[in-house]
């Protein structure tokens, strides 16, 4: 899609209602429905996280979605892909500071250059214990990147038209720090297996845009 449609889309988009939950089980390992529908999250007492899925043109003009691969590192997340965004500071006023800064540490995008148009269905994330908000932002220019080489290592710019085909969708058997050998849905983009929170956050993206292309 070109940018200057897809930016013809904004304020449709902040209008639109949430998919919410319902989007996110879609793209759930069954073990992490399971768990979600029989806790209480306040009695866990998170850690919160604000992350951007950030729509930005490329050299053609048309919509990049970003994703980053996470550096191998002892921890539930280790190698996967996922958002830039990260975990509160207390030096941060709000969750959309948050989601703003972080990306500015990670990727090196300034906070200036991103405009946040929607706040999507937070999503809890059991083997971490984060409560992650997650935005649609936008970026109206061409971006430039500069890893955080200790957290991020390598950027993935996803293409829109690739993010919204159903063939994107699959089903793969992995081992994960929770559960071995467990069957999970998953987006395939840029030939990285995408699954997790992740998808299901992307997931709820995705039924957004299905609901106005």
């Amino acid at each position: 899609m070109k940018f200057a449609d897809f930016y013809d889309l904004v304020p449709k988009i902040k209008n639109l209602p949430l998919p919410g939950q319902e989007s996110h089980y879609k793209m759930a390992p069954l073990t992490r429905m399971e768990t979600l529908d029989t806790i209480n999250i306040e009695d866990k007492n998170p850690r919160r996280a604000g992350v951007v899925s950030l729509f930005y043109p490329d050299d053609a003009l048309k919509t990049r979605l970003l994703l980053i691969l996470r550096k191998t590192y002892n921890g539930v997340h280790s190698n996967q892909v996922g958002f830039p965004g990260g975990k509160v500071e207390l030096s941060d006023k709000n969750i959309e500071e948050t989601a703003l800064r972080e990306t500015w540490e990670e990727v090196g995008v300034s906070p200036n250059k991103i405009e946040l148009i929607k706040r999507m269905s937070e999503i809890y994330i059991p083997p971490s214990n984060f409560l992650v908000q997650p935005f649609v932002g936008i970026s109206r220019e061409k971006l430039e990147f500069t890893l955080q080489e200790d957290e991020v290592e390598e950027i993935i710019e996803v293409s829109f038209s690739d993010f919204m085909n159903d063939k994107a969708l699959f089903e793969e058997n992995l081992t994960t720090s929770y559960a071995k050998n467990i069957n999970v849905p998953a987006f395939k983009l840029n030939n990285y297996t995408v699954w997790g929170a992740t998808a299901m956050m992307l997931n709820e993206v995705k039924e957004m845009f299905k609901k106005l292309i």
